[in-house]
């Protein structure tokens, strides 16, 4: 019998346009001789399925059902989708929890944590091999003071919010004269930011997932972009940014790295698919943490379905393993 999937996209950000593009790619890849998949967009006022004639049919939120020509259809699964806020900050996970519904990503408190870069970083530290950058973390625009910053960090730094995501509102700050604005543009894009010294090197990305409770790790994807970070346009703009997949590393480097990913997946209790982004410096290839994304993004060309075809593997496998593991 075949179970139906709640492909779950949208979401309350400027991120919901990515948010649709990856679910229009998992639709495509999840198979439908084993799933019904149905594709459900959450907006601030409505969440809603759009029928064959396009006409919209509300979601009951008491059990997440959607009732079709007479049929009240219930969820089998829930592939979310969602990138920001409410799906990779915890809150719909805490609702699927509460009314016993499997999801495809981490849990409502990991998704929380990991939302929080700063609070994330602090977790990670302890592991061996893993390196941090020194931050500072504000929690309002009345807290920060310019001269507390630059008695703890030294320049160039980034100033992004705190518990963001797709490079929003992100700045690369070379001269101090500077700061003040870069403050400003992230405290618009969210109630806390982080400042962080910058690390020189290499910048890698790298899936990583559970399936029949072993945990996986992806090829590597080195990002070089043309921009002087790997900010929103250089990430969504084509011909900004080259993707190497699998990156060019020694295998000793590689090793390493897919051991540090797997007790970072581990130590933070991730779940599903996550995306972790690192730099190594240039002078001791030391692995210095940037951020993990609970749900990274699924377009044709993004960084995870990069790496699935190159371990070999199709997207209709992955996307169905992680679904069978959710319910499972």
């Amino acid at each position: 019998m075949k179970k139906n999937i709640a492909l779950v996209a949208g979401g309350f950000t400027g991120e919901s346009v990515v948010s649709l593009n990856s679910a229009k790619t998992v639709e495509k890849h999840l198979n439908k001789s084993k799933y019904n998949v149905y594709n459900i967009i959450l907006e601030r006022d409505r969440w809603y399925y759009n029928d064959v004639n396009n006409e919209i049919v509300l979601i009951d939120k008491n059990d997440f059902s959607l009732t079709l020509n007479g049929e009240k259809i219930k969820f089998d699964c829930a592939f979310i989708i969602i990138h920001g806020i409410p799906g990779e900050d915890g809150k719909l996970q805490g609702y699927f929890d509460m009314i016993g519904l499997p999801y495809t990503s981490c849990d409502s408190t990991s998704s929380a944590l990991t939302m929080n870069k700063g609070y994330t970083k602090q977790v990670v530290a302890a592991i061996e091999q893993l390196h941090v950058a020194k931050s500072v973390q504000l929690f309002s625009l009345a807290s920060y003071a310019q001269d507390r910053i630059i008695e703890k960090l030294k320049l160039p730094v980034f100033v992004k919010p705190n518990n963001g995501g797709s490079s929003i509102g992100m700045s690369k700050v070379s001269d101090w004269a500077d700061l003040d604005v870069a403050v400003e543009k992230a405290f618009n894009e969210g109630s806390e930011v982080l400042i962080e010294e910058f690390i020189s090197g290499r910048e890698f990305t790298v899936g990583v997932y559970r399936v029949e409770g072993e945990t996986r790790v992806l090829p590597i994807t080195e990002v070089i972009t043309t921009k002087e970070f790997f900010d929103y346009e250089a990430k969504y703009v084509p011909g900004l940014t080259n993707e190497v997949t699998p990156a060019q590393l020694d295998e000793h480097i590689v090793e390493r790295v897919e051991e540090i990913v797997k007790q970072a997946y581990i130590q933070l209790n991730c779940k599903g698919m996550v995306r972790i982004d690192f730099i190594l410096d240039k002078l001791h290839h030391d692995f210095y943490f940037i951020e993990v994304n609970t749900i990274p993004g699924q377009s044709e060309n993004s960084i995870i379905p990069q790496q699935v075809r190159a371990a070999g593997l199709t997207l209709e496998y992955f996307y169905g393993a992680l679904v069978e593991e959710a319910i499972r």
